[in-house]
C-alpha cells in the first residue's frame, strides 16, 4: 500500500495537491493515508469484516477499487483515487461526526474530486477520487 502522491495518475496528483494546499491554507493538517493499493491489497481489506476480524471498510473487491488503477503498460500504478485522515492535535481524527470531514469534503469537490463521504449507501469519509 502506498501514501506517495507520486503513484495518483498526474491528474489526481494535482487535485490532491490543490487539496492539501488548500486544507493546510485554512489550518488542517492532512495526513494521505492510502493512494495506491495493489488487488492483493485490496482483497485482504475486502475480506475485514466478512471472513477475517475487523469492520467492514470497503465494498470494493480486487480490481474495482480505483486504488488499484495502473498505467496502460501495467508497469506503473496510476491511482485514481486516494485516502485521508485529519489530524488534530497530532492524532487522527477518525470520527466522521467531527465537522472538520464535511469541511475537508467541500474542498475535495472545489478542487474536482468525487467525496465519499457523499454516497447514499456505504460513506467512506476518508476517499477521494475522480470518475476516469
Amino acid at each position: 500500500m502506498s501514501r506517495k502522491l507520486e503513484d495518483l495518475r498526474p491528474d489526481v496528483r494535482e487535485k490532491a495537491e490543490k487539496f492539501l494546499e488548500i486544507a493546510k491554507s485554512m489550518g488542517i493538517d492532512v495526513l494521505v493515508t492510502c493512494t495506491y493499493r495493489s488487488k492483493e491489497e485490496q482483497a485482504i481489506l475486502y475480506a475485514q469484516g466478512r471472513t477475517s476480524p475487523g469492520k467492514i471498510v470497503t465494498n470494493a473487491l480486487p480490481g474495482q477499487s480505483k486504488h488499484n488503477n495502473m498505467e496502460p503498460d501495467g508497469q506503473y500504478p496510476a491511482s485514481l483515487a486516494f485516502d485521508i485522515v485529519p489530524m488534530i492535535g497530532g492524532k487522527p481524527q477518525w470520527d466522521s461526526s467531527n465537522p472538520v470531514w464535511k469541511v475537508l469534503g467541500g474542498i475535495g469537490k472545489s478542487v474536482g474530486l468525487n467525496w465519499a463521504g457523499d454516497w447514499k449507501r456505504f460513506k467512506e469519509y476518508p476517499h477521494f477520487e475522480v470518475d476516469k
